[in-house]
């Protein structure tokens, strides 16, 4: 099914046209985030979000069809900063120890701090198809770049050959992403930098990093 003919005197629907239509998209993506992560996904009403943005309900539907796609939005806000991308650029560290750390203790943050969503990601994912379709690709992204650097390890000799690029970035992944999970949305209570310790080391054991 192809995408409709939208017109260019004639925005798509959500784009904001004035500085004060974005200023109330942006109040009721933020007053959803409140709502989610209060109430949970289904309990969620758009009224309550119309309400806690102080914007009357038909403002909503300026701006977004469904319950469903403020939900995007609210997620999208987060996505960037949950990917933590360019690591190495951004903090200037090339040592493979000091860089998986500085990733892991990232993304730890950056999950505990967005804990109370991440609980109703969860949620969504179990059942809304296309949300699981995004958490899923939202995994292969964190597999992708850590794929990647694993492959550069591995040919300068300093990780296990052994290994399988992608399925090592997956299982490694999956392991930091569910125990923050299990940390901050089931406050199972572990000292963060113990956590973010213990979680670099396997890393650091299941490639047989090289010392050198």
């Amino acid at each position: 099914m192809s995408e409709p003919v939208v017109s260019e005197a004639e925005p798509r629907k959500g784009v904001p046209r004035t500085k004060r239509g974005e200023r109330t998209r942006t109040a009721l993506i933020a007053a959803a985030r409140e709502v989610f992560e209060r109430d949970g996904y289904l309990d969620a009403k758009i009224s309550d979000i119309s309400k806690a943005a102080g914007t009357a309900s038909g403002s909503f539907y300026t701006y977004f069809d469904s319950k469903e796609e403020i939900f995007a939005a609210v997620v999208e806000q987060v996505q960037e900063e949950m990917l933590h991308p360019h690591v190495r650029e951004r903090t200037g560290v090339t040592d493979p120890r000091a860089l998986i750390e500085a990733a892991n203790r990232e993304y730890l943050r950056s999950y505990k701090r967005n804990a109370r969503l991440m609980a109703v990601f969860e949620e969504v994912a179990l059942i809304n198809e296309d949300f699981r379709r995004l958490r899923i690709e939202r995994g292969k992204a964190f597999a992708q770049r850590n794929a990647k650097m694993i492959s550069e390890l591995q040919e300068s000799g300093r990780a296990s050959a052994d290994l399988d690029p992608m399925i090592t970035a997956h299982a490694l992944s999956v392991m930091v992403s569910r125990m923050a999970y299990t940390v901050f949305v089931q406050n199972h209570r572990i000292p963060f930098e113990k956590l973010v310790t213990t979680l670099t080391q396997l890393w650091v054991n299941a490639l047989q990093l090289d010392s050198d």
